[in-house]
């Protein structure tokens, strides 16, 4: 039985594109782990996140509506149950997002728990009840006006959201083949519990790599910089970046390999063995000529594809003719005699 996607964010089957955004909105904030430290939040809020990112989109939705959860994934054969005979849904969704980076875009990158709290003597009953998750946002985040008070009206200042802080994040190609978790240790200064001095603290994040990611590819932890009194700390991104590699180079998903063959092995025929990813070892055979530049591509070697893990690009084999420094004149004569003008 596949996941009910209406019932995570509770809600009916049907339900509007203004219903599932203010679902999301009530679901999210009430298990965002900032804020709920029970056991299985963090899921739930990464479930949440599954959630709203199928209904929101109109393709998704329709597919999921028709053939559920395993249609959606391309888990089984037959999708929904043979809708008229129907061969199953072509899709293949696996949710790759990152939870609270869908929060904080979802909030217009500001944190809709940062509340300004009324000061010098001011009623509790003037200020965002700390208690209710819910009060004082619209659909975008936005807090409500303080009230006035005698005196003249309490104005808060708002904190600015420093600029993300990016690192590169150089991955092997053996990595992007089998997928993997790189733990990337960060320092950055954190708040003392006074809201005034800072302290200095590293920390481990934990980035899973994965399989057939490209170069580009980004992963970002909301607000994990350096944090000040007047400042909302920045983002921290890393950005996936090839490690070069010993014998292959990348192109895509598919992988090059350069085969080095001789002179007379370009002319006469050949064969190649070329190592794999994997620890392989794959042997073509080549009875043609071979010239400068030659390239042959072996289907299903190379790299998983980035959003269908399960299928591959291809190993290109590009050869390069190794010519002799110089020939003996015996040489030279005979080639004359069996070579075309």
């Amino acid at each position: 039985m596949g996941k009910d996607y209406y019932k995570v964010l509770g809600i009916a089957k049907g339900a509007s594109e203004d219903e599932i955004k203010k679902a999301y909105r009530k679901q999210a904030l009430r298990f965002h782990p900032d804020k709920n430290k029970s056991v299985g939040a963090e899921d739930k809020f990464k479930e949440i996140a599954e959630a709203y990112d199928v209904l929101s989109d109109a393709k998704k939705k329709d597919i999921y509506d028709r053939y559920g959860e395993e249609g959606l994934k391309g888990s089984t054969g037959g999708g929904g149950g043979g809708h008229g005979g129907h061969g199953g849904s072509p899709y293949n969704y696996t949710f790759h997002g990152d939870p609270h980076a869908m929060f904080a875009e979802f909030f217009g990158g500001r944190s809709p728990f940062d509340h300004f709290f009324p000061q010098n003597g001011g009623g509790m009953d003037d200020a965002v009840d700390p208690a209710d998750p819910f009060a004082g946002f619209g659909m975008g985040g936005f807090h409500r006006p303080f009230k006035s008070h005698p005196g003249g009206p309490r104005v808060a200042r708002e904190k600015q959201k420093d600029p993300p802080v990016v690192h590169e994040l150089k991955v092997s190609l053996e990595e992007v083949f089998a997928g993997c978790t790189k733990k990337m240790k960060i320092s950055r200064k954190r708040l003392n519990p006074d809201g005034r001095t800072m302290r200095s603290e590293d920390k481990i994040l934990s980035v899973d790599i994965k399989r057939g990611w490209k170069e580009g590819t980004k992963i970002t932890f909301p607000r994990e910089g350096d944090e000040t009194p007047s400042n909302i700390p920045a983002d921290v991104v890393f950005v996936v970046k090839d490690k070069p590699h010993p014998v292959f180079r990348r192109e895509g998903s598919d992988i090059v390999y350069p085969a080095k063959i001789s002179l007379r092995d370009a002319l006469c025929g050949c064969t190649v063995s070329a190592p794999t990813l994997d620890g392989r070892t794959i042997t073509l055979t080549s009875r043609d000529v071979v010239k400068p530049g030659t390239k042959k591509r072996i289907a299903g070697e190379g790299l998983p594809l980035s959003k269908w893990p399960e299928k591959r690009g291809d190993m290109i084999l590009d050869f390069c003719v190794k010519f002799p420094d110089k020939l003996g004149q015996n040489t030279r004569e005979a080639l004359r005699q069996v070579l075309p003008p």
